[in-house]
């Protein structure tokens, strides 16, 4: 049943048929010829997949994220974010990294930080003589920061699916988020100036304090956010509701860049958005009931006991799977999938279950931004009005960036769990 099952899902995906459909057609075919069970169970399971409390967080961060951008709290953003780095040769590129670092601390998607940071960033790196893809590429990137720095999407889906706490995941995904973007940052300033790139960015550029004071509501947003739940004032679901009535308190009430008539397309935008993320997690759930009840995961943990015997060679032969997994498979599908099956197979080898949810996440987030479903890739070459052939070749140098990012979270747990061990 299981290779029927995953046979039918990659001849599917091959075909062009959306990933949620394809999951479910699959699971759905396996149900009815390999099992007793009657259809209405794929209703039931597909159902109770997504009747989740933590599930709820989903809509409102992709809700909040969706009212910062039409509420001109991005740009204000960009312009801190280029007060803080602007002054150096490729200050403009450094702050499209350091944007989408704040933006990710609260909109938990990398697809809306491409569009609300990339709108903005990509057509001024155009007008100071950035390279198209380069700077497509460089939002693509950093905009992947968008599911590694809390809070996060895929952290819920992973917590929920591996049972594990998501308020150790969000706090434990701090570090990780950080040093990748100073890694990515640390790199686009070279390359700036290697290639004589960026030398006008310093051009518009605000002072640091009135900046700040001009950002100062969109910055506060990520300390309430954050901070709640550090504190524990509220869990990471309530933290979602709390972000979108900030969001909107912000942008109706002080702003004023938020008018009764923009909320029309700003809820039908998120509904969308949300309802392909809960259609996936609901194809998924059903899919991974039934290869738990193949006894996939057992059959599974055993193998790998016996091929592997150390944790280093389990690490890197799961970054090697996940990475070419990330690469064909959504994120959130693929996590909904794998967590159950991996999770339990890492706890066996002695990793901490929190670690290995970052490591999933960070190396899947890498299926954003490579062919052939790259999606915040595909978004950034919408935004930037580019063909992906153009985009390749500066976009290998960020992967490796984060390839090497990557194998530092992999092997030195501490990047991960320091916050955490320091909160819980």
């Amino acid at each position: 049943m299981t290779s029927f099952m995953l046979m039918a899902m990659v001849l599917l995906l091959a075909l062009s048929v959306p990933v949620a459909v394809a999951v479910a057609v699959a699971s759905i075919g396996g149900v009815a010829l390999f099992t007793q069970l009657p259809l209405v169970v794929v209703a039931q399971k597909m159902v109770t997949s997504i009747d989740s409390f933590p599930l709820m967080a989903i809509p409102f961060f992709i809700l909040a994220g969706n009212l910062m951008e039409a509420g001109g709290i991005s740009r204000r953003l960009v312009e801190f974010a280029k007060s803080v780095v602007g002054g150096l040769q490729g200050g403009l590129a450094c702050s499209c990294v350091l944007t989408c670092m704040i933006f990710a601390s609260v909109s938990g998607s990398s697809v809306a930080t491409t569009f609300a940071i990339g709108a903005i960033i990509i057509p001024a790196m155009l007008a100071h003589g950035y390279p198209r893809g380069f700077a497509a590429s460089l939002q693509a990137t950093s905009a992947e920061l968008g599911v590694i720095i809390p809070p996060s999407i895929p952290m819920i889906l992973y917590g929920v699916s591996a049972e594990v706490s998501i308020g150790e995941l969000f706090i434990a995904g701090i570090g990780p988020g950080i040093l990748i973007g100073v890694a990515l940052t640390l790199y686009v300033y070279i390359t700036c100036r290697v290639k004589g790139w960026g030398r006008e960015d310093r051009e518009g550029k605000l002072g640091i304090l009135p900046a700040a004071k001009h950002a100062s509501l969109a910055l506060l947003m990520p300390v309430i956010i954050i901070g709640g739940i550090y504190q524990g004032v509220f869990t990471p679901t309530e933290a979602s509701v709390v972000a979108v009535f900030y969001a909107l308190l912000v942008g109706m009430g002080i702003y004023r860049t938020i008018g009764i008539a923009d909320l029309g397309p700003v809820l039908r935008k998120s509904v969308i958005s949300s309802a392909i993320i809960m259609f996936i997690i609901a194809a998924a759930g059903l899919f991974s009931f039934l290869i738990t009840q193949a006894g996939v995961p057992a059959i599974a943990g055993q193998w790998i006991s016996s091929v592997i015997s150390a944790d280093w060679q389990f690490l890197l032969a799961v970054n090697v799977f996940l990475f070419l997994v990330g690469m064909f498979i959504e994120t959130s599908a693929a996590i909904i999938v794998l967590a159950p099956i991996l999770a339990p197979v890492a706890i066996h080898f002695g990793v901490d279950p929190v670690h290995f949810g970052l490591i999933m996440i960070v190396n899947l987030a890498m299926g954003m931004i490579t062919p052939p479903f790259g999606v915040n890739l595909f978004a950034a070459c919408q935004v930037g009005n580019i063909g992906l052939d153009r985009v390749i070749s500066h976009l290998v140098p960020f992967v490796l960036v984060i390839v090497g990012c990557l194998a530092i979270i992999t092997y030195f747990p501490s990047v991960s769990l320091f916050f955490r061990n320091l909160v819980y």
